[in-house]
């Protein structure tokens, strides 16, 4: 072996870009494209991170802040930073270990883990490798709707602290580059919580994908769990999912796999959190790449901010310990830059800490 070179090391510091960069060269294009790609144009995919980027943060200065603990609450689940690790699927086809490497990066760094239903290990196989560490289960309504009963059943069997539903997949999006690659698992992977061993999601599994309202109280009395409904972006549909029994508002663009080009999570999240007030937690997901991003996003009052793609190119490039650097470094930028801006409490960080850029 030859001597490690200067570009060889890892940074002193999260270079997102270059773990993107890794996993790129390490990953199947139909698998990097599959975890990579957006919906039709892609609009709001490229927007995302740069919506964040259209607020400007406005320090306080003479307030003695030096060291900035992280630690909140997230419906009552203790937890070590508000940075959290967003539900996607086929987590096997990003590294061996999949969802249950992610689980150990997750519980390392003291971060909540939103479980996928289209996992490639089971609800239970990742409860168990999660050990005590705060995780929630994603709900989608694929194939019938007593398996979909039973999977949320299961997630209250398991431990899991809050079921999340994704409300925003009434039809799979339009992924062009899906289309262009004929995607399908590779072989030897499953979705482990479906029905028999598909390998090929698609319109066929969403045809009765329709809920309504009167479905939150529903899943949150089969569960026995509090419900987190994802993919909000309307201040009125947020009240209107408080007011039938949801516990928390998670406003999502699905990564930009959807609607587009759609309002981006930076920009309906004001809204959002009008709406509701005090009454539930609202989180925020959509391209989040830094610290002053997610300080953003809990200026514009989330209680928390979910990362998927910087946590894909983690786990693809270190497993379990890609992981956890991706959300220890995401949570060493938030640290620094609320210290920067005079602020010590990330469970209350004032509106007035951001303003629009003009």
């Amino acid at each position: 072996m030859g001597e490690e070179t200067p570009e060889d090391r890892e940074p002193p510091f999260l270079d997102l870009e270059r773990l993107e960069d890794d996993a790129r060269e390490r990953l199947p294009a139909d698998v990097f494209d599959y975890y990579a790609g957006g919906a039709e144009s892609e609009t709001t995919l490229r927007e995302a991170p740069g919506s964040w980027r259209s607020w400007r943060l406005r320090p306080r200065v003479l307030r003695g802040v030096t060291a900035v603990p992280l630690d909140t609450e997230l419906l009552g689940s203790p937890v070590r930073s508000p940075i959290g690790v967003a539900p996607w699927a086929y987590q096997g086809m990003a590294h061996a270990d999949g969802e249950l490497a992610t689980a150990r990066g997750a519980a390392a760094a003291g971060s909540l883990m939103t479980v996928s239903t289209s996992a490639t290990h089971t609800l239970e196989e990742v409860a168990a490798e999660a050990g005590g560490s705060p995780r929630w289960f994603q709900l989608y309504r694929l194939h019938s709707g007593a398996h979909t009963d039973d999977l949320a059943r299961r997630a209250g069997d398991a431990g899991y602290a809050a079921l999340v539903l994704t409300v925003d997949l009434p039809l799979l999006g339009r992924r062009r580059r899906d289309l262009r690659h004929d995607f399908a698992l590779p072989a030897g992977l499953r979705m482990a919580n479906h029905p028999g061993d598909g390998d090929r999601p698609g319109l066929q599994d969403l045809a009765t994908a329709t809920w309504t309202f009167d479905d939150i109280p529903r899943f949150a009395d089969l569960s026995g769990l509090p419900v987190v409904v994802k993919g909000v972006l309307r201040g009125d549909d947020a009240t209107r999912c408080v007011q039938t029994g949801a516990s928390a508002v998670w406003v999502s663009t699905h990564g930009g796999r959807q609607v587009d080009p759609a309002v981006a999570s930076a920009h309906a999240l004001p809204e959002v959190v009008d709406a509701v007030g005090d009454d539930v937690e609202v989180y925020a997901d959509g391209g989040i790449r830094s610290g002053s991003d997610a300080l953003t996003a809990l200026a514009l009052g989330a209680r928390a901010v979910f990362v998927g793609r910087p946590t894909i190119w983690g786990l693809a490039s270190g497993g379990a310990d890609g992981v956890t650097r991706v959300l220890t470094g995401l949570g060493e930028e938030l640290a620094h830059t609320m210290a920067l801006c005079g602020l010590d409490d990330v469970r209350s960080v004032p509106r007035d800490t951001v303003v629009a850029a003009r």
